[in-house]
């Protein structure tokens, strides 16, 4: 089904592979009747590379400073970027800037808060030259899609599934500072990534959808970090036979991969998507070049997928529906144990009571947003359930379009009365269901999704309220099977459907109607409309001499997700007010990280008000006279104090910035992990000023309530030293050295100032 070969990979005329070796070059030239080639070279006729060079302003391909064509935000993110640039100086969005509100648009929490960020965005897009899609039109990424996305093209996003690789157009997810840099005028800076190609052949068989092939795929990477901030570049003669539709339901879900972007050739199905959303100019035709080089190949026979599901809590953990029917109490043992390690043993979890003589029942199924709610899955998924009942029991199935568009098609076609005589709910374009802002299952019950994620608590259940409720990822065409036999575990394949395959048919009139587009023509006497919700950045101060950091949270699981650091949901309402937001930091994973790192924060803002620190929190005066003697030269006025967290492998999931902001207003310094999950979060971290700090693997030298000593820590930043010496503040000062790792200039002065802000104020 799934293949990773070991290293390199020759790609031949776009359908031949040679494994790298001592001769493979020869036997690739010799295929593609050239002389001799020269990997280097090779490397270059890839279409990322293509692509990446032409949107590149240093004149280096190896140190890239990126300039992006267009940008998209959702109304979690677009409040907190804009106000980050206003603070920086911006006069005029650069580059077209789209803002979507797709999130925050049930304001069922906090009053008016959520419909004054929609009010926000409204204004500044007016104001500043953007264009602004109102709530319930269009998911972020299905407008992109049909309205933004180009051949060639480089769009940069502020939520993680910016991907439109299918569509011939390199994008990427990144927290919202590296939006701000854009526009700012500012770059994109990072090395070269490496390339790795996922090779399809063969055809899916009857009743696999996109989201099967992604969950085979991520299963096999994910883990083993396969593709971890690398571009994935589909080729293979098994393109060809995808409809665009299927093409782009892989695609969205590589960031669940962690790589940092993907790219498809392109055909004439491409041709004939931006034809039907009235851009045929955007199309262009993308293909490797004769001979290209690739660090990696994922081998993917289609034919061979099954229906896939990924149960809880981590969409890598996955298995065919025919595996897990065939060992069902043997799979839930181990989803439990492993659950267990997620939920810190905090509250029981079993999925074993759903059991009802040897099937596994479940009570919600959800086809919703940028994976699941396109025409061509909502269609087949119809086609499932065509004459059937989902029954009058306690499973419940939701359906969202992904755009308006999508929604009047299926109206107009017949889709859309199928499906409610069904017993099926379809509701407008919103994407709650992904992050617990709508659907929330009922307490211990069991959600099948073709959506993005499942992570603990990311369906909306709170662990420290008592409940606990989970997802596992499907295609919609199995969930529709499952739907059909009333919330029993069902593979679509067992199915003997005829899929109708009706064509779409895009309306842009809907958009034509509704849609703000200021043609990026700026407006500067428009006035910005604030809500009371809607709060400046606090003041950040510049990196000290020296840090004291106390240690107040230590997280020992395997990967730790930007859902926990900062919980999505209701608390997305809260995103426009930095310190409001900041109380929800870490909540369900560590209730005691906030008052903990408030606590300590207080000896902080005494030091920066000119007061004594050691007053302000007592149990520092023994911590300090320890240091003194370590470093008689440290005082109130060379060394900032504040917090720090510990984690394994933080940063999987999300693009939000507040993962890192909330830790930065609440007075942290610096994370400490054996490695970052994803470049964006490392990158949120350094945006915020944080420090992001490694430490091998292995015991522990601190532990949670400890002080640790970083002196010198700013002249090691500003001499790119490669080891920082740390020491816990107890009877001996015991040391250890951490990393920094990689960073350029820029993001060294980024550290060195404190923050983006202050970076861009001067």
């Amino acid at each position: 089904m799934v293949k990773l070969y070991d290293g390199g990979v020759w790609l031949v005329n776009g359908t031949e592979l040679v494994e790298d070796g001592p001769d493979a070059a020869a036997a690739a030239a010799q295929m593609a009747g050239a002389a001799s080639l020269d990997r280097e070279e090779a490397s270059r006729q890839t279409m990322a590379y293509s692509i990446l060079e032409e949107h590149n302003t240093s004149g280096n391909m190896d140190d890239l400073k990126i300039k992006f064509d267009k940008l998209t935000s959702h109304d979690i993110t677009f409040v907190g970027i804009i106000q980050t640039a206003r603070a920086s100086g911006l006069e005029k969005f650069p580059i077209p800037y789209v803002l979507t509100n797709c999130h925050n648009s049930l304001c069922a929490v906090g009053g008016t808060i959520n419909e004054d960020d929609h009010m926000f965005g409204l204004t500044c897009a007016k104001r500043y030259g953007g264009m602004y899609v109102p709530p319930h039109q269009a998911v972020i990424h299905q407008f992109a899609r049909e309205m933004l996305a180009g051949g060639g093209k480089m769009i940069l996003g502020s939520d993680s599934h910016t991907r439109y690789g299918a569509l011939g157009t390199m994008a990427m997810g990144e927290g919202g500072p590296e939006l701000v840099k854009q526009l700012l005028g500012k770059t994109y800076d990072i090395h070269r990534p490496q390339v790795v190609g996922v090779y399809l052949t063969g055809k899916p068989m009857p009743g696999v959808g996109p989201q099967d092939v992604a969950l085979a795929v991520i299963g096999a990477v994910f883990a083993n970090g396969y593709v971890k901030n690398k571009v994935m570049e589909f080729v293979g003669p098994g393109v060809a036979g995808l409809s665009a539709d299927f093409r782009i339901g892989i695609d969205v879900m590589t960031t669940e991969t962690t790589c940092l972007s993907s790219i498809w050739t392109t055909d004439d199905t491409i041709k004939d998507f931006y034809e039907v959303h009235g851009r045929a100019g955007e199309y262009k035709k993308l293909a490797p070049g004769p001979v290209a080089y690739y660090d990696g190949m994922v081998y993917v026979d289609l034919s061979q997928v099954k229906p896939m599901i990924a149960m809880p809590f981590h969409p890598s953990n996955t298995y065919t529906i025919e595996e897990l029917n065939a060992n069902l109490m043997d799979i839930l043992d181990d989803v439990e144990k492993k659950a267990q390690v997620s939920l810190d043993g905090k509250i029981p979890f079993t999925l074993k009571d759903k059991v009802h003589n040897g099937r596994l029942y479940v009570e919600q199924g959800i086809i919703a947003g940028c994976a699941g709610g396109g025409f061509e899955n909502i269609c087949d998924a119809a086609d499932i359930l065509r004459g059937t009942s989902i029954g009058s029991d306690a499973f419940t199935l939701s359906v969202y379009p992904a755009s308006t568009p999508i929604y009047m098609e299926i109206a107009k076609n017949g889709v859309l009365a199928d499906l409610m005589q069904t017993g099926a709910v379809v509701k407008t374009a919103f994407c709650g269901p992904c992050f617990g802002a709508g659907d929330t299952p009922a307490n211990n019950a069991l959600s099948i999704r073709h959506s993005t994620r499942n992570f603990p608590n990311r369906e909306g259940s709170k662990v420290q309220n008592g409940q606990i409720s989970s997802v596992a990822l499907m295609d919609a065409r199995s969930i529709a099977a499952t739907a059909a036999n009333k919330g029993y575990l069902t593979a679509a394949t067992d199915f003997d459907v005829k899929y109708t395959k009706p064509r779409y048919f895009f309306d842009k009139t809907i958009y034509e109607n509704r849609v703000f587009d200021s043609k990026g023509i700026a407006d500067p006497e428009t006035e910005i409309q604030f809500g009371p919700n809607i709060k400046d950045w606090p003041e950040m101060p510049a990196l000290t001499e020296n840090l004291v950091l106390k240690v107040v949270s230590e997280i020992h699981d395997p990967v730790t997700t930007t859902d926990e650091l900062i919980p999505s949901g209701e608390t997305s309402s809260f995103r426009s007010n930095p310190l409001g937001l900041a109380e929800f930091a870490l909540s369900r994973k560590d209730p005691e990280y906030v008052p903990l790192a408030k606590e300590i924060q207080a000896a902080e803002k005494a030091r920066e008000a000119g007061n004594c620190p050691l007053e302000a929190v007592p149990e520092l005066k023994a911590v300090w006279d320890k240091l003194k003697k370590l470093c008689p030269d440290m005082d109130s006025s060379n060394t900032g104090i504040g917090s720090t967290i510990f984690a394994v492998k933080p940063g999987d999931g999300s693009a939000r910035e507040q993962a890192a902001s909330c830790q930065k207003v609440l007075g942290g310094w610096a994370n400490i992990a054996n490695e970052y999950a994803t470049k964006r979060y490392r990158s949120n971290l350094i945006n915020w000023g944080m420090l992001p700090l490694l430490i091998e693997a292995g015991d522990m030298p601190f532990k949670k309530g400890d002080y640790l000593f970083l002196p010198g820590i700013r002249k090691a930043v500003e001499e790119k030293a490669e080891e920082i010496k740390v020491y816990v503040a107890g009877d001996s000062c015991s040391e250890f050295t951490v990393k920094i790792g990689d960073l350029t200039d820029d993001e060294r002065e980024i550290i060195l100032k404190g923050c983006l802000i202050n970076y861009y104020r001067g």
